[in-house]
């Protein structure tokens, strides 16, 4: 009994923090094309984030799509970290890189090249060889499916321009550069 009153409890307080599950994410365009021309099984592990993820239709063309995914490249680096006394290597630092730009039909950013950065320790230890090469493996997968969490997640943040509105127009400048008071109204 003291066992299910706990669990209630520890259900009702988790309810009221506002935790949820994660669940699909809302693009703010209804289609996209992933450009994946540098790095073709990146963009089908993208392809397959978003269509599992959120309710965006992928397209085989980019003049089909209402926004356009470019990624830029992809890295991987491995740094030492620590050396031991004997001067071996105990630690290392991998680092996964990838950058990304995302346009509309028209060629305008909706966000500009973004880097993703991720970095995980590594302890190494000359005896395992063959187990830390798995466990690097590992890692790097880690960090990819890390990177496409934090990808969906900054193109949910992203911003359709209206078709009428110039990039770059706020409408708050006047045409001789002098800024409108604010509250003023155009005439």
């Amino acid at each position: 009994m003291r066992n299910v009153l706990t669990g209630f409890i520890l259900t009702l307080l988790l309810a009221a923090c506002g935790f949820q599950l994660r669940g699909v994410a809302t693009l703010p365009f209804e289609s996209l094309y992933v450009d994946g021309s540098g790095n073709p099984a990146l963009a089908a592990e993208i392809g397959r984030a978003i269509r599992s993820g959120t309710q965006t239709r992928l397209t085989e063309k980019a003049d089909d799509a209402q926004a356009v995914l470019q990624m830029q490249g992809t890295a991987r680096e491995k740094r030492i970290l620590a050396l031991s006394g004997a001067g071996r290597v105990r630690e290392y630092e991998l680092i996964y890189r990838v950058g990304f730009r995302l346009l509309d039909k028209k060629g305008r950013d909706l966000i500009s090249t973004q880097p993703i950065e991720l970095r995980r320790a590594m302890l190494y230890d000359d005896a395992q060889v063959l187990a830390k090469e798995q466990e690097e493996a590992l890692l790097y997968r880690d960090m990819q499916n890390d990177m496409l969490g934090q990808l969906i997640r900054r193109l949910a943040s992203a911003k359709l321009q209206p078709a009428d509105v110039p990039q770059g127009d706020s409408g708050f400048l006047r045409p001789e550069g002098r800024e409108r008071p604010y509250g003023a109204t155009q005439r």
